[in-house]
């Protein structure tokens, strides 16, 4: 007999699950930029789950997730439909979108390719950072609004500073209320999260906005548990264009990459 899923208080999870490829979101889905708009870190979590659901192989695991955000992501009910572009034997290449508002509002793709065992030649270049009882409180809510930094609890490393600083997160509330989503996808709603942890100017009027346009996540090993540190470096150019870079970790290490392409707008 399967186990019952956990009992929710109503809106203690980021999504609804409609059935069918349904959703809608809750308060803590809810965005930084404008209170009516979905935030990307859970929304793309949820693409994760719903891409890891699709036709799964239990001998590949996704590698690469590729996030085109193509506009404003409107908060309530939305679809996310997935499908296979190029199936094959060692190497597959998923897509999933993101529909509310009658239209597109994130696609992915993800590659997802076969495993095998190289332990013996595995090596890993990116360094290790302080743990989460190494690092301090952050309170991000007192810098960004948004029902979804609410919903996190963040540690942040010594030598913090705007443009470059170390911070874990996690979150108690589950993807949606059936509280059955994978570490993967759980953790991958969350990357997003890296574009605001070390901003270098303050979000808000009489300064700079800087949205990210996409978000690209590569990962040389398959991330487990509940926390999600990122080490990271952002970098704005002159020409109203940024880059916000980061190293992801589990409690295990280093285990992949984000980028997120910025676009700079006076506010």
């Amino acid at each position: 007999m399967t186990a019952a899923l956990p009992e929710l208080a109503e809106g203690d999870f980021y999504y609804q699950d409609l059935g069918a490829g349904r959703f809608r979101s809750t308060i803590h889905a809810q965005g930084a930029w404008n209170e009516h708009e979905q935030h990307m870190a859970p929304a793309s979590g949820l693409m994760a789950d719903c891409l890891e659901r699709h036709q799964p192989r239990g001998d590949m695991r996704m590698a690469r997730l590729s996030y085109e955000i193509l506009g404003l992501i409107p908060e309530g009910e939305c679809d996310v439909v997935t499908a296979t572009l190029r199936p094959g034997r060692t190497i597959e290449l998923l897509q999933a979108e993101l529909v509310a508002g009658g239209r597109v509002a994130i696609r992915a793709t993800a590659w997802r390719m076969i495993t095998s065992d190289t332990s013996a030649i595995a090596a890993v270049e990116d360094h290790a950072i302080p743990t989460p009882e190494e690092c301090k409180p952050y309170d991000a809510a007192g810098v960004w609004p948004g029902g979804y930094i609410r919903s996190l609890e963040m540690r942040v490393a010594d030598g913090h500073r705007a443009g470059s600083g170390t911070v874990w997160i996690r979150t108690a509330h589950p993807l949606t209320d059936r509280a059955d989503s994978g570490d993967l996808a759980r953790l991958m709603g969350m990357v997003d999260t890296a574009n605001g942890i070390a901003a270098r100017v303050p979000p808000g009027k009489g300064s700079y906005a800087f949205p990210n346009l996409d978000l690209q996540i590569h990962m040389y090993r398959r991330p487990t548990g509940e926390w999600l540190g990122l080490d990271n470096a952002v970098s704005f150019g002159a020409d109203g264009i940024g880059l916000t870079s980061t190293v992801l970790h589990d409690l295990t290490g280093p285990f992949g990459r984000a980028e997120q392409i910025l676009t700079l707008r006076r506010t």
